[in-house]
């Protein structure tokens, strides 16, 4: 039986790792962290005191601050509990002998290439996020797995799909979505068993895990609202810099990510979203 530690088991990624995970059997045991005792990965004797007490085979991270914006203004803060608190999960694992798994993101790229980046491209991060993000990835042991993902949506809780529903159902007028970030939404449900198979695998190294095809956020809007019976035709397209107010953070204009390493292992690709986005869309409005 394995032991596996999930953190931010409260989030989109890391609850659907942890119900993947128990929905496996009672081969593996899951600890989902935080749940009843909420941890504060910057504070390093209390991620050290966790990870000791739960005596993990394997550390899931999906624990993260991903307020972007807020990030962008609190630096420190974002450095903290990304890139500090990363690093006292790597201790805490080659204290206890666990694998790590980290998630990680497309921030950790400018979005200035033209074309996708594969897992060997340099990372140039922009903002404090990127940056926090990339400092999680340098604080852990080369023999970890790190996963970067895009555009994380699910059917419940904080989520691009809900909110555009939610405009959806209250729009009195036209919806403004911006058609110059392109990236590939990818859904916790199609990621969750790939992230789980790599991390019980140890599979060490970087790999670019998304649904399959790029989008604007326009496109990935008018997919959604005719998803769900209503006319895409209520979304118009804007550009970043018409947002009001200005969002404080960069964002990425290329956020596509080639999931090259995949392709090399013979591992299979996940569905493009396009596939995925109905299903998720109906248990939404269910």
């Amino acid at each position: 039986m394995q032991r596996v530690l999930v953190t931010g088991a409260t989030g989109q990624l890391g609850g659907a790792v942890a119900a993947y995970g128990e929905s496996l059997g009672s081969h593996n045991e899951v600890i989902r962290l935080p749940g009843s005792e909420v941890v504060d990965l910057a504070d390093r004797e209390s991620v050290l005191r966790s990870v000791g007490q739960a005596e993990p085979d394997v550390i899931i991270h999906c624990g993260a601050w991903t307020a972007v914006d807020d990030c962008e203004t609190e630096p420190i803060r974002a450095m903290a509990v990304n890139a500090f608190g990363t690093r006292n999960i790597s201790e805490a694992a080659s204290l206890t002998g666990a694998h790590v798994c980290y998630i990680s993101t497309d921030y950790v790229f400018s979005g200035a290439s033209p074309d996708p980046y594969n897992e060997w491209d340099r990372p140039d991060p922009v903002s404090a996020y990127g940056k926090s993000k990339l400092g999680g990835e340098l604080a852990l042991d080369p023999s970890s797995t790190v996963i970067r993902t895009s555009w994380v949506c699910s059917a419940k809780g904080k989520s691009m799909v809900g909110t555009i529903l939610r405009l959806a159902a209250n729009a009195d007028g036209p919806l403004r979505f911006v058609d110059d970030q392109v990236g590939c939404p990818s859904f916790v449900t199609d990621l969750a068993p790939m992230v789980w198979k790599l991390s019980m695998g140890r599979r060490r190294g970087v790999h670019h895990l998304t649904n399959q095809g790029p989008a604007s956020w326009f496109e990935f809007a008018r997919e959604t609202v005719a998803a769900a019976g209503y006319d895409p035709k209520i979304v118009s397209p804007i550009k970043t810099s018409e947002l009001i107010p200005a969002r404080p953070a960069p964002r990425p204009k290329n956020s596509v990510m080639e999931n090259l390493a995949l392709k090399l292992s013979g591992e299979s690709l996940l569905p493009d979203w396009r596939e995925t986005l109905p299903k998720v869309v109906a248990e939404a409005i269910a």
